[in-house]
């Protein structure tokens, strides 16, 4: 049977790969990706076919990948990250279901990037927590703006994907507004770049100081709740054990 391998590669360094990761490029005659993802498992893939694109192309690479496998290649599509987290994997899904082809598709979990960004923080997310994108180019910003306004009325910890970009740089100001409206300005802050990738950079701070500190597309940012704290310079959301 035809096969697709949907892979989380992790945040970028082959460390933070999982072992069933690096086993389905292995295994895999073809590499499709988003070519700055590609770049970052070069030494993975020297003896592969690789087929890669710019941004905004999903749907296309999705397409290529059936088309790699229906003639017989068993094909490894990659993201970074988990796959099923802002990935490819719900993508191909609907792809080859369209297709109406005879394909196994197999989705290979990767650490996300909040785990990865939240792991050079410290303890941020012992508690219930939300991941919210801020890029409206899939979802229309009023839904974000709900998301987010649900998010801090219910007091959880909050992960911001995709917080500011040149297209977008005031979505961060107005997701900080909104939050405000249900947390203190002392809220610790938490702001990775590059997390667990060369050129990593952390800050830690609070919602109120937040926007001083550099925010990109290469940034994860957590929002604790009312119990997070800062100690020697972590965050530590408690989960409620007593210590």
């Amino acid at each position: 049977m035809s096969k697709i391998y949907v892979v989380g590669l992790g945040p970028g360094n082959i460390e933070c790969m999982t072992q069933e990761a690096i086993s389905a490029i292995a295994d895999s005659d073809t590499i499709v990706g988003y070519k700055t993802y590609v770049d970052l498992v070069q030494s993975l893939i020297e003896d592969k076919e690789v087929i890669s694109s710019g941004m905004r192309k999903e749907i296309d690479r999705c397409t290529i990948a059936v088309t790699c496998a229906l003639q017989g290649k068993t094909v490894a599509l990659i993201s970074s990250g988990d796959s099923g987290v802002y990935g490819m994997a719900g993508a191909v899904l609907e792809v080859v279901e369209k297709s109406g082809e005879d394909i196994e598709v197999e989705v290979i979990p990767g650490v996300t990037a909040a785990n990865a960004a939240a792991a050079c923080l410290g303890a941020p997310l012992m508690h219930d927590f939300v991941v919210i994108s801020l890029s409206d180019l899939l979802t229309d910003w009023g839904l974000i703006k709900k998301r987010l306004h649900c998010a801090g009325e219910g007091d959880f910890v909050v992960c911001l994907y995709n917080p500011k970009s040149k297209g977008r740089p005031k979505h961060i100001e107005e997701a900080r507004r909104i939050l405000l409206q249900y947390k203190e300005g002392t809220t610790p802050v938490g702001i990775v770049r590059n997390a667990k990738r060369d050129g990593q950079q952390v800050d830690i701070t609070t919602l109120d100081e937040m926007l001083n500190k550099e925010i990109n597309m290469f940034t994860m940012v957590i929002i604790g709740n009312k119990s997070s704290y800062i100690k020697n310079n972590k965050i530590i959301t408690p989960r409620g054990y007593k210590v």
